[in-house]
C-alpha cells in the first residue's frame, strides 16, 4: 500500500466548505501518480519506454466529504494485473482511520509508438507489489455503464488548455468535473462511476447528454457527431450525504 498525508485546501472545496467531487478524483489519481514517480516508473519512465497507463473506468463510493482544513490520508494499491489490464483500489480516510472514500479502478497499458494496448510485462509492473494487499472490501460495479436512450443536451464545452494533462488529452478528472457541472448544484453525489471510451483533445467539443432518474444521473460526454468520449454515472442522495 502506498499512502500520503494531506490537508483539504480552500482551493479544493465548494460553497459548502467540503471537498468537491472533482477534488476527490484528483486526490485519488494524484496518489497513484505519486506512487509511480516514487518508484521511478512515472511520466519520464513511461515516455522513454513509449508506454502509458490509461484509465478505463472508475467506481468511487463517498461515505463522507472531508471538510476544509481536515487532515486526510490517501492510499492506493494495485491488487491484480491481467493481460493489458491493471486493477487498483484507493481509499481516503480521516485521522481516526475511518473510511471517507473507497474506490476501484481499471487501467490498461498502452503502447504509444504502436498506438494500441499492450500486455503488461514484468518490467512494466515491478515494484508495485500486486497481490501483496487484499482487494478492498466494497460492492463492485460493472465496468461498462448503460447509456439511456432518452436524454437532454446540456451546454457544449470546448476543450481548453486547462483540461489537458501530460498525455495531451483531457484529464480523467476533467470529464467528471464537466459532467458534475452539467447537473444541479444541490445534488449530493454519493457514488461516481466513469467509463472512458475515447480521449478528447484540445479544440474538441464535448456535448453532455443528460439522463435523470430519481436516485441517479447519467451524463454521456459526446462529440458533436455523437461519438462518446466518456460516460459518467452519479448516484445521488439526500442532504445527509457529506454532512456528518
Amino acid at each position: 500500500m502506498y499512502s500520503f498525508n494531506a490537508r483539504v485546501r480552500y482551493s479544493e472545496v465548494g460553497g459548502d466548505r467540503k471537498l468537491s467531487v472533482p477534488g476527490v478524483v484528483n486526490y485519488l489519481q494524484d496518489c497513484s501518480t505519486f506512487q509511480s514517480e516514487d518508484l521511478r516508473m512515472g511520466i519520464d519512465y513511461l515516455e522513454k519506454n513509449r508506454r502509458a497507463w490509461w484509465l478505463s473506468s472508475w467506481q468511487i463510493v463517498i461515505e463522507r466529504y472531508p471538510l476544509l482544513g481536515e487532515e486526510i490520508v490517501v492510499s492506493t494499491w494495485p491488487y491484480d494485473f491481467k493481460g493489458i489490464y491493471g486493477y487498483r483500489n484507493f481509499t481516503i480516510r480521516d485521522r481516526q482511520g475511518i473510511y471517507l472514500v473507497k474506490a476501484n479502478s481499471i487501467w490498461f497499458l498502452f503502447d504509444t509508438a504502436a498506438g494500441r494496448p499492450v500486455k503488461a510485462e514484468e518490467e512494466d509492473i515491478r515494484g508495485y507489489g500486486a497481490g501483496e494487499d487484499e482487494k478492498l472490501d466494497m460492492e463492485y460495479a460493472p465496468r461498462r455503464i448503460l447509456i439511456p436512450k432518452e436524454y437532454e443536451e446540456g451546454e457544449p464545452i470546448r476543450v481548453s488548455r486547462h483540461h489537458i494533462d501530460t498525455n495531451r488529452h483531457v484529464n480523467n478528472a476533467q470529464y467528471v468535473a464537466v459532467a458534475r457541472e452539467a447537473l444541479p448544484e444541490d445534488l449530493k453525489v454519493r457514488q461516481i462511476r466513469t467509463e472512458y471510451k475515447k480521449a478528447a483533445v484540445l479544440g474538441d467539443v464535448m456535448v453532455p447528454r443528460i439522463s435523470r432518474r430519481e436516485d441517479a444521473c447519467t451524463v454521456a460526454l459526446c462529440s458533436q457527431e455523437g461519438t462518446v468520449y466518456a460516460v459518467v454515472w452519479m448516484q445521488t442522495a439526500g442532504e445527509s450525504v457529506g454532512t456528518l
